[in-house]
């Protein structure tokens, strides 16, 4: 357990403990640890060298990555590992830690060195997320991993789901490849043609797997078209059903890459019209 007796005399407790202790929904057996999660660096600096809550911030962290890890691997069993990697690294990352500390107020209860409070540091998303992270580690020291979960469940639950939907939402074409390169390593060629004047011109796509065409799409500009197309074929390859399966996981041409040009193949360098 990191050590908690190096805080000084002087040292205030936490300003609203108790109301912190009920956000999170956890009642800390030994409190001077939430206490160490809230001291940065800076005010350890001037309070006579105090610990600080680094050490819990770097097995928060280690901590966090687990549970999120292991519950998307549970929460989304067809999404591929490319899928799984870029939602982490969404739910994971300063915004979205900082993001979680805004809401539980945890500006307000890390303990600060002047400079650094005077400069706003209670803001800094960079504090705020260290300072999360520090509590998650604290949480798992005084009650375990199953803890730790419950209250990392807690927070990113609603955010895992919308990570997903956003993602569903706006990226068809990334969906598409990774889909199709887990299960047939192949990527999908796109076909484009446009249609009317220049100012008004309209764009058709077509998307294609080993030659066979999957979906359809219309727009103002060619990545919407692409767009469109993609999110048809992705939403057929999902639902193909039991059937058919077998044959969708083994497409005519094999699944190795052959030696033609791919240059229509690459799913997000395109430019708008």
């Amino acid at each position: 357990m990191p050590s908690t007796t190096s805080s000084p005399d002087s040292e205030p407790a936490p300003r609203r403990s108790t109301g912190l202790s009920g956000t999170l929904g956890y009642s800390f057996g030994d409190p001077a640890l939430l206490q160490l999660a809230l001291r940065h660096r800076s005010w350890c600096s001037e309070n006579g060298g105090a610990d600080s809550n680094e050490r819990l911030e770097f097995l928060g962290d280690s901590v966090l990555g687990l549970v999120i890890t292991d519950e998307l691997f549970r929460r989304y069993p067809d999404a591929p590992e490319g899928v799984l990697a870029r939602r982490r690294s969404e739910l994971v990352n300063t915004v979205m830690l900082a993001e979680v500390a805004r809401e539980l107020d945890l500006g307000s209860e890390v303990r600060l060195g002047k400079g650094e409070e005077s400069t706003g540091g209670a803001e800094k998303a960079s504090i705020l997320a260290d300072a999360l992270e520090a509590v998650l580690g604290a949480v798992y020291i005084d009650g375990g991993l199953e803890s730790a979960r419950r209250l990392i469940a807690k927070l990113f639950s609603d955010r895992m789901d919308d990570v997903a939907a956003a993602e569903f939402t706006t990226d068809h074409k990334s969906r598409l490849q990774e889909l199709a390169a887990h299960r047939y390593s192949q990527l999908p060629r796109y076909s484009l043609r446009g249609s009317g004047p220049e100012h008004e011109k309209t764009f058709t796509a077509e998307v294609a797997l080993d030659g066979v065409v999957l979906g359809s799409g219309a727009g103002r500009t060619k990545k919407e078209a692409e767009q469109q197309a993609a999110a048809v074929a992705h939403a057929r390859l999902l639902s193909d059903t039991a059937e058919n399966a077998e044959d969708a996981t083994a497409p005519v041409g094999g699944t190795e890459h052959d030696g033609e040009s791919r240059d229509s193949a690459a799913p997000n360098g395109d430019e708008d019209a």
